[in-house]
């Protein structure tokens, strides 16, 4: 991809041994029982460990994140947002590889106003621990990690979508300073590794919608159509975690009581941000955990956050638009929902996907080989509308 203005910055970065030991003085104070319930929370998924065939990429993705968020620490923006927060492109050199972080000035900025530090991102991201894969249902041929303590995921992508979301940066920070409570999935990094001259890969990081990941029972994909939305469940018993899809869901519903309304409202808000990018074939990601009896009932876990990283910027042009809600009193509580008897985790994810001429084929093919059919390459407008119907039958 070509670098934008103004300009790639390169760097020889941190020595991998320096990488190496700075995350690991918390990870050395793990107890026995820590260690039993990481590893039973850890059920289904599995760590790359030596041998693995992602083994090489996961160290220097490590490696390389780690030196990349020192430099947002020994460098935080100041000052007002520029146009060149959004542009810059650092090229870190290691041995054998390098990684680029492309517009890191706005993630860190991002990161900030979601009130994640800087230091629980490199330790998460960096050396210490490994990164742990699990069976994607996904028919894309990107690559999947989670981070050791599963709150953050990072995905390989294609360099048109890279693109897209590099395009998209500044109106999607708007956005969420506009609705700080809303649905999407929060872009925290996008960087490309490079290993001894080949093609680059890019990857982006994010916050896991499934997280903390404790006590959820099923994980749907939902894209609101049927074609090839079906997923075979793993046998009763398997410890393999899949990610389910539409036609798994059907007969069920999400029951969120007093919420819905909410649920709703914010669906429109974040899908008609959608259809003015011209994005299509996002998911609605969904898993459920039922609450315990102590959890139930109003008042029981909630409390009313008003902390500047949820709380947003007054929009003149749309009062009262910023969809506030109460927030559960746990980890990634922009996430959750609490119905009266299950606890809900959704956010929209996969926000790169450009209604251009190659889905625009691809939606003409696709009529003529499922007619009467629902499928999910359809306009932007149709897409968002369908999915707002589809949770609005699915939801009490």
């Amino acid at each position: 991809m070509a670098a934008p203005s103004p300009g790639p910055r390169e760097v020889l970065a941190l020595s991998p041994e320096a990488a190496r030991r700075a995350p690991t003085s918390g990870s050395s104070c793990r107890g026995l029982l820590w260690r039993l319930r990481d590893k039973q929370s850890r059920l289904g998924l599995f760590e790359i460990g030596p041998g693995h065939e992602l083994h090489g990429m996961m160290c220097m993705m490590q490696a390389g994140l780690w030196a990349a968020t020192q430099v947002s620490m020994d460098h935080p923006p100041t000052g007002l947002p520029s146009q060149e927060d959004f542009s810059e492109v650092l090229t870190q050199v290691h041995e054998g590889f390098e990684l680029g972080t492309l517009a890191g000035p706005a993630f860190a900025r991002l990161r900030h106003c979601l009130g994640l530090a800087e230091e629980d991102y490199q330790a998460a991201l960096g050396p210490g621990s490994p990164y742990l894969q699990f069976l994607s249902t996904s028919k894309s041929k990107a690559i999947f990690f989670l981070s050791h303590d599963q709150r953050f995921f990072l995905k390989t992508q294609r360099r048109r979508e890279v693109r897209a979301l590099l395009a998209h940066l500044p109106r999607y920070v708007r956005h969420l300073q506009r609705h700080p409570h809303s649905l999407l999935a929060r872009l925290l990094g996008v960087h490309s590794l490079r290993v001894a001259g080949g093609k680059k890969t890019y990857f982006i990081v994010m916050h896991s919608v499934f997280y903390p990941a404790g006590r959820i029972s099923e994980r749907y994909d939902i894209k609101g159509c049927e074609v090839s939305r079906w997923v075979e469940p793993a046998p009763e018993g398997s410890p393999v975690i899949l990610v389910l899809k539409d036609l798994n869901f059907q007969g069920k519903t999400i029951d969120l009581g007093p919420q819905r309304s909410w649920f709703l409202r914010q669906m429109e808000l974040d899908t008609a941000f959608l259809r003015e990018l011209n994005v299509l074939d996002y998911s609605l990601l969904m898993a459920f955990q039922r609450l315990h009896e102590d959890e139930r009932g109003p008042g029981s876990g909630l409390i009313f956050r008003m902390a500047r990283s949820v709380q947003g910027t007054e929009s003149p042009e749309e009062p009262g638009a910023q969809n506030r809600r109460l927030l559960p009193d746990a980890p990634n509580a922009l996430h959750i929902l609490d119905g009266p008897e299950q606890r809900y985790f959704l956010g929209l994810v996969d926000l790169a996907t450009v209604y251009g001429l190659r889905k625009r084929l691809e939606h003409l093919w696709k009529t003529l080989r499922y007619p009467g059919r629902t499928f999910s390459t359809v306009s932007p407008a149709r897409y968002a509308c369908r999915l707002c119907q589809w949770v609005e039958a699915h939801t009490e």
